[in-house]
C-alpha cells in the first residue's frame, strides 16, 4: 500500500479544524498534520484538558482522517532566535510576553518540551518545526565572520534544544527539524553541523521538504541519502527557480512571494522544477514509509484548486520499491 497522504494545516489556519477537515476529505487527502496555530491544535489545552485530544481525534475521525505528526513551527523559531518585533506576530501571547529577548526564548523553549508531552497525549510520534538561529544573519561573511562565531551559534543552538530534546526522549516523541532558510540547518553542510552539534542525539531529526533546497542549488535529493534515518517526517512541495538571470536572485530582493521578477518561488505540486519522481525513489532506498504531507503554497492559485490537485499529484507519483528484482524470473536456481 502506498504511504499516506496528508494536509499540513499551517496554511489552513484562518478556517476551523472542522471546516478544513471536511474539505480536506472531499480533496482526497488520508490525513491532516496538525499546526500549533489557529484551533487546529493548541498545546496549553491538551496539557490541560483530558478530553481535548479526544476532541481532536473525534473531528478527525468524522471525516475518515488520521494524524500522524504535529508541527509547531512558530514558536520554534523563537529558541535560537535574535528576538525582534516580527516575532510578536507569530508568537502566542503568553510565549512573547513582555517582548524581552531572553525571556522570549525561554519561554518559547518551555512550550517546545510542552509540545513534546502534548504529543505524546494526542498519540503521534513526531513534532515538526523550527528551531531558529543566533547567526543567520551572518551568512554571508561579510564583514568577515570568525569561525569561532559560528561556533558560538552551534553551542547555543546545542545548548538551548538538549534540555528541549531531554522532554522529548522522556515521552516518546522525536523532532523533525524542517531544513530552511533562517534555522540552524539550511542546507546538507548546516544540517550535518547542527547533528553534530547534539552529538547525534535520535531525538534530532528532520521534516524533509524540498522545496526549500533546490533553488538554493543544494543537492535535495542526496539530501536523502544522507540522513535517511533521520528522515522523521516528509512535506511534499514544490518550488519553480528560473533558468535565467532575473531581476531578484535567490535572496529575494525584498520583493514579496508571487512577483515575476523574483528568481524562485513555490508552487503547487508537480508545477515546479522539483524532481519528485527522484524523491520518490530516494525515500523507497532509505525506508521511509511515512506520511507524505503537503505543504500548499502558491501565490499565483487558488488554495482549494491547487490543495485538491496537490493530493492527486502526490497520489500519483508515489509507488511502493519493489520486493523483487525485476530480472528475478531469469536467474537460475
Amino acid at each position: 500500500m502506498a504511504r499516506k497522504v496528508t494536509l499540513f494545516t499551517g496554511q489552513w489556519a484562518d478556517l476551523a479544524l472542522e471546516e478544513l477537515a471536511q474539505k480536506a476529505s472531499d480533496f482526497g487527502y488520508d490525513g491532516l498534520e496538525l499546526a500549533c496555530w489557529g484551533d487546529h491544535f493548541e498545546v496549553d489545552k491538551a496539557l490541560e484538558d483530558d478530553a481535548y485530544c479526544q476532541s481532536r481525534w473525534d473531528i478527525l475521525k468524522k471525516y475518515g482522517l488520521e494524524c500522524f505528526a504535529i508541527s509547531n513551527h512558530l514558536v520554534g523559531q523563537a529558541v535560537c532566535d535574535n528576538i525582534d518585533a516580527r516575532h510578536e506576530a507569530i508568537l502566542p501571547a503568553h510565549v512573547w510576553g513582555d517582548g524581552d529577548p531572553e525571556g522570549v526564548r525561554q519561554r518559547a523553549a518551555e512550550e517546545m518540551k510542552n509540545t513534546a508531552r502534548a504529543a505524546a497525549k494526542l498519540g503521534v510520534k513526531v513534532v515538526n518545526g523550527f528551531t531558529g538561529s543566533s547567526i543567520w544573519h551572518l551568512l554571508y561573511s561579510f564583514p568577515p565572520v570568525a569561525p569561532e562565531q559560528i561556533d558560538a551559534g552551534y553551542q547555543d543552538f546545542a545548548d538551548r534544544w538538549n534540555p528541549i530534546l531531554d522532554v522529548f526522549d522522556e515521552v516518546g516523541v522525536r523532532f523533525g527539524l524542517e531544513v530552511h532558510p533562517t534555522e540552524i540547518g539550511f542546507d546538507i553542510a548546516s544540517a550535518e553541523r547542527a547533528l553534530d552539534a547534539l552529538d547525534g542525539r535520535e531525538a534530532f531529526g528532520f521534516n524533509y521538504d524540498p522545496s526549500h533546497l533546490g533553488y538554493q542549488g543544494v543537492d535535495y535529493v542526496g539530501f536523502i541519502r544522507r540522513f535517511g534515518d533521520r528522515i522523521y517526517h516528509v512535506h511534499m512541495k514544490d518550488a519553480y527557480w528560473s533558468d535565467v538571470p532575473k531581476e531578484a536572485g535567490v535572496f529575494g530582493g525584498h520583493i514579496n512571494f508571487g512577483d515575476s521578477r523574483r528568481y524562485w518561488d513555490f508552487r503547487s505540486l508537480g508545477r515546479g522544477n522539483t524532481n519528485f519522481e527522484e524523491i520518490i525513489r530516494a525515500l523507497n532506498e532509505v525506508g521511509y514509509d511515512g506520511p507524505l504531507s503537503v505543504e500548499w503554497e502558491d501565490s499565483g492559485m487558488d488554495r482549494e484548486h491547487g490543495a485538491k490537485e496537490a493530493c492527486e499529484f502526490v497520489k500519483s507519483v508515489d509507488f511502493e520499491p519493489s520486493t523483487v528484482a525485476f530480472d528475478a524470473a531469469f536467474s537460475e536456481e
